[in-house]
């Protein structure tokens, strides 16, 4: 999804969800900083670069591919970007990798999803923020792997858009330096590579910016699926999405008792607003949905401004208290279950996990920064 969603209408949802205008600015401010915290960024600010959230493209053309290299990507897109739906899935196809690799595969109301949520209640609320765009992304980018892949997310030519009851279809460029263009039906996507592990096989990067515009209906063919034809419905898939969050956000609050999967709230009186921002073909709906924001607020918001969380963290006597360490640690914490958890599915695919019962440390180091905010707060309740 594009920082129209992850911000704006994230702002939204908060806001019907009964947050403060405060408290829904800094939901939707960690939901959008998903996509801006790089390694590069923490390690200007002196932070742990194991929090990284996303990795820039930049950073991704320097990455190696080798074992350790899949390892750190697919520990962030995985476990952020493109949730796997079911860890279990059943794959009668390929060798045991291969498997692995599906098993990866991103889905809307898997178990990651409750764990996910479940990680952040009670938390701060950028570590709500940071839910909200895990879980709005399991919609956008389901279908979709988050470690690089030929064989699951590799697609053709074969690419149409499905519009007022006729197929058009959608053609590829791989010109960085072109625009996509709604109306003549041409986007930007990465470049083929037939090497298995390439960069260029992460994600959803062979179908371009398509799964992130809310108003395209589209059919394509998945390598993972035998080339068999898949309708992906964006806006009633977005509309879910939104609907989820809010039921979610409500959870936090307490308004709604339990969390479980398949629910969504039925938003009332705003769900023609929020159908008609989906459905309205255009490249970024930011506009729209910041007007919806202001609406509910009753006064304009603020755009998003990635240096905020940087300016307060540098200037900070006591960086320990900011917003930017509170998702620091949040990211930490989701980072380190979504391994776990692919670890002990016995898929190897993110490296070796984890675990801090508070007397020992196995495997990666770099959740040290976690594991002594833990072991203060522990010191804390027994003093």
């Amino acid at each position: 999804m594009n920082a129209d969603f992850h911000y704006f209408a994230t702002y939204c949802a908060s806001l019907i969800a009964g947050y403060s205008n405060e408290e829904a600015e800094k939901i939707a401010y960690s939901a959008n900083f998903v996509d801006c915290c790089t390694m590069t960024m923490l390690k200007k600010c002196g932070a742990p670069s194991s929090a990284a959230t996303t990795q820039s493209q930049l950073e991704l053309a320097d990455f190696t591919t080798d074992i350790l290299g899949l390892h750190e990507i697919t520990r962030i897109w995985a476990s952020f970007h493109f949730l796997p739906g079911d860890l279990y899935a059943p794959c009668k196809k390929g060798w045991r990798n291969y498997k692995n690799k599906f098993r990866l595969i991103c889905k809307p109301n898997g178990e990651l999803v409750k764990d996910t949520v479940m990680l952040a209640k009670g938390g701060s609320l950028e570590a709500i923020g940071i839910a909200m765009h895990i879980l709005a992304d399991t919609w956008a980018h389901q279908n979709f792997a988050g470690t690089p892949s030929l064989v699951i997310n590799n697609t053709n030519t074969h690419v149409y858009e499905i519009f007022e009851g006729n197929e058009y279809q959608i053609s590829f460029s791989h010109n960085p330096g072109r625009k996509d263009n709604i109306e003549e039906r041409k986007y930007i996507n990465s470049l083929y590579s037939g090497k298995e592990t390439s960069i260029m096989n992460l994600g959803h990067g062979r179908m371009g910016h398509l799964p992130d515009l809310s108003f395209i209906k589209y059919k394509y063919l998945p390598a993972w699926g035998k080339w068999n034809e898949l309708i992906k419905d964006n806006p009633s898939d977005y509309v879910k999405a939104f609907t989820q969050m809010v039921y979610t956000l409500k959870f936090y609050r307490g308004i709604n008792a339990e969390f479980k999967l398949n629910e969504y709230d039925p938003l009332e009186k705003y769900i023609d607003k929020v159908v008609a921002i989906i459905n309205k073909r255009q490249l970024s709906a930011a506009e729209d949905w910041k007007a919806f924001a202001s609406e509910l607020a009753g006064k304009e918001v603020n755009d998003f401004d990635v240096k905020k969380y940087i300016d307060t963290y540098l200037n900070s006597s006591n960086k320990d208290k900011t917003e930017f360490n509170s998702f620091i640690l949040h990211a930490l914490k989701q980072k380190s279950m979504v391994t776990n958890r692919i670890y002990k599915s016995k898929n190897k695919l993110a490296g070796y996990s984890i675990e801090y019962n508070g007397n020992s440390l196995k495997g990666l180091k770099d959740y040290w920064k976690l594991i002594e905010h833990e072991i203060k707060e522990k010191e804390k309740k027994h003093e």
